[in-house]
């Protein structure tokens, strides 16, 4: 048994993007998970940060391409659904995902603690 969308297609077509851009969304934000794990690990290691952001390069490196890979996936995605007329299931995550690390990123500069 086959289960279909309203267009014909399959299950498998839903959730995996059919464009350039959406796909690069969905790379982008398993990038994102990637970087922070290794950030994770670093820190479980032992690793501590310092005064300011920089301090330790160990630590700051992986957040910081993990965060510019969250912030790409929510730009990407959105042109990918936007322009594109993506709709799969997986690019509509990544630029929901790509935008909580917006916002987070945008609170952490414009409110610092």
């Amino acid at each position: 048994m086959r289960l279909y969308s309203k267009r014909g297609q399959d299950m498998k077509d839903i959730f995996t993007p059919r464009t350039l851009l959406g796909r690069w969304a969905v790379g982008l934000i398993v990038a994102f998970f990637f970087f922070l794990s290794l950030f994770l690990i670093i820190a479980a290691a032992g690793a501590r940060g310092g005064d300011n952001f920089f301090s330790n390069m160990a630590l700051a490196l992986p957040m910081l391409l993990a965060a510019c890979c969250g912030v790409v996936a929510f730009v990407t995605g959105l042109v990918a659904i936007i322009m594109s007329k993506e709709r799969a299931i997986f690019v509509m995550i990544a630029t929901v995902l790509g935008f909580n690390v917006l916002l987070f990123g945008l609170g952490e500069i414009l409110f610092p603690h």
